[in-house]
């Protein structure tokens, strides 16, 4: 089988080890060749989000990590198709990235129905902990915004103890959940999915104080 260049779909699908700098960073203005708004897709999945946000919003990048290369390329194909020069994704591990991303540098971070992990040995697989809360609240401006939405009341008990608690963050009042206007009205794939089935989805925001 002929194997596929990991570079056929540069810029828009890059690995996060080909993205950091000599002096260990991920710069955005360099990735995204201006200095614009930063807002980062964490396990972007299939990248409606990113292609959706991107296309509404030019004046913003947005950055899909994902750690199944497999998802990620085609995230980056519908980016490709249009030429979007606002949208990446990198392919590879969200905290080997964030360990790499300036601090104080995101305007927002988004986690759209995150991979519940769904046997109690596993839950520790689970990308909402201490650690990616700490981190999600050095990489976020003062004042920048945590978005997360799940299916899995659960796990949204979960994620909404853990931000609630959390002395960089204050809860925001949920967003509303509004009527699809067609097929690509949605955040994700998943949230289309999940609400065609008519089953709720958990909402949740919260900013990054300015005061700590």
């Amino acid at each position: 089988m002929r194997r596929i260049p990991l570079n056929d779909l540069d810029p828009w699908f890059q690995t996060v080890d080909g993205v950091i700098e000599r002096d260990g960073r991920i710069d955005g203005a360099r990735l995204f060749a201006n200095d614009r708004p930063l807002e980062i897709d964490v396990g972007c999945g299939r990248g409606l989000f990113v292609f959706s946000a991107s296309g509404a919003r030019p004046n913003t990048n947005f950055l899909g990590i994902e750690l199944d290369y497999k998802e990620a390329r085609r995230a980056a194909k519908r980016l490709q198709k249009r030429a979007a020069g606002n949208a990446r994704i990198l392919g590879g591990d969200v905290f080997r990235a964030f360990e790499h991303i300036a601090p104080g540098s995101v305007e927002a971070i988004h986690v759209y129905f995150p991979d519940p992990w769904w046997k109690r040995r596993h839950r520790r697989r689970r990308v909402f902990t201490d650690r990616f809360a700490d981190a999600c609240a050095e990489l976020i401006r003062p004042g920048g915004m945590l978005h997360s939405w799940t299916d899995v009341e659960e796990y949204f008990e979960v994620i909404r103890s853990l931000m609630d608690h959390h002395a960089r963050f204050e809860a925001l009042p949920p967003p509303e959940e509004r009527p699809a206007e067609n097929d690509m009205d949605y955040h994700t794939s998943f949230e289309r999915k999940k609400r065609k089935l008519g089953m709720p989805i958990y909402r949740g925001q919260w900013r990054r104080r300015a005061d700590v």
